[in-house]
């Protein structure tokens, strides 16, 4: 029982920055731009992210703990705004192929996170990291120890990090916007038919900015997330390697729904550090490190052999929309 409750705990560590990778982009994806990206998004906010808090500490002599995060999670942010604002330009205005933009801003964005990541260590003459206090505020549980030790149940509920529960809180929001709001319908109705929505008198060219931009920015907050929870707050440069596709892989797995990447993150967390707790010596870890990607193509063809509407992608996603063929 006391390793199956290490595993939730370890799959909801590894699994929080999927979470705001997959929200990110399922945001974008609602609009009808397919943003593959991702990877290098999450690579500029590990790095730009943790370099906001570090000079932060740097400059002050009693840093706040709350407001390192606060940094750390807006400087991060910005880079993946300013990263998916370039896509959008490229992309809805300049009408660019979405494939290829986003395999570009992947090479680019992992180009541009390693530059400044080691930029940053060889400038200081060492690792970047940050000290052990600002550390607690971003790898340990916000919740008081007394219910942290409810037997069975109290790490796995209250011990983790800030993030998942921001992560959670983030997937009810977008889950109540994109299915309750005014707005959300429209973006919805973008990314189903922009012909349609164009017709209706609904802006499709600012939903489609707004939404690729603001879920650039959630993604990249994935990033920041895996360097100071899961890479200790100490930049690595390899160690955001894969995670922004697997974070594309989960929004298929969860078929496009907020609510459902919560349980599919921690799903895709167990899998990806499955070889370290259940290592099998006639199983190549290559294999066990495949295993997110191979749920993702089952739960794609299952999908696909119901022909429900409701599990489809936005039916214009990765289209460029012509107001002139209308």
């Amino acid at each position: 029982m006391t390793a199956f409750i290490a595993l939730i705990i370890a799959a909801i560590t590894y699994g929080t920055p999927l979470l705001f990778g997959t929200l990110g982009e399922i945001l974008t994806e609602k609009s009808g731009n397919l943003n593959l990206g991702v990877e290098g998004i999450m690579f500029m906010g590990g790095a730009i992210g943790l370099g906001g808090v570090f000079y932060y500490e740097k400059a002050v002599t009693t840093p706040n703990g709350i407001l390192a995060v606060i940094i750390g999670m807006v400087c991060a942010f910005i880079a993946g705004a300013i990263a998916s604002l370039i896509f959008s330009f490229l992309t809805i205005t300049l009408r660019a192929n979405q494939n290829v933009t986003g395999l570009a801003l992947s090479i680019f964005g992992t180009g541009i996170g390693q530059f400044i990541g080691e930029y940053m260590r060889i400038r200081e003459g060492g690792y970047i990291t940050i000290s052990n206090t600002l550390k607690g505020f971003f790898i340990n549980s916000p919740f008081p120890q007394a219910l942290r030790d409810i037997p069975y149940i109290g790490n796995i509920l209250f011990g983790n990090s800030i993030f998942f529960y921001l992560g959670i809180l983030l997937a009810v929001v977008l889950f109540l916007y994109l299915g309750r709001s005014r707005s959300g319908l429209h973006l919805r109705s973008v990314g189903e038919s922009p012909a349609t929505a164009d017709a209706a008198g609904i802006n499709v060219t600012r939903y489609k900015y707004l939404a690729t931009i603001i879920g650039g920015g959630i993604s990249s907050i994935g990033g920041m997330v895996y360097i100071t929870t899961i890479a200790g707050c100490v930049w690595n440069h390899e160690g955001l390697s894969g995670v922004g596709w697997l974070a594309v892989a989960l929004v298929i797995f969860c078929l496009w729904r907020p609510l459902n990447a919560i349980w599919g993150s921690v799903l895709f967390g167990a899998l990806m550090i499955l070889y370290l707790r259940l290592a099998l010596p006639f199983i190549p870890t290559q294999l066990y490190k495949i295993l997110p990607y191979v749920v993702t193509v089952i739960v794609l063809i299952f999908s696909s052999m119901r022909n429900n509407k409701e599990k489809q992608p936005p039916a214009s996603l990765g289209l460029s929309y012509f107001r002139e063929d209308r």
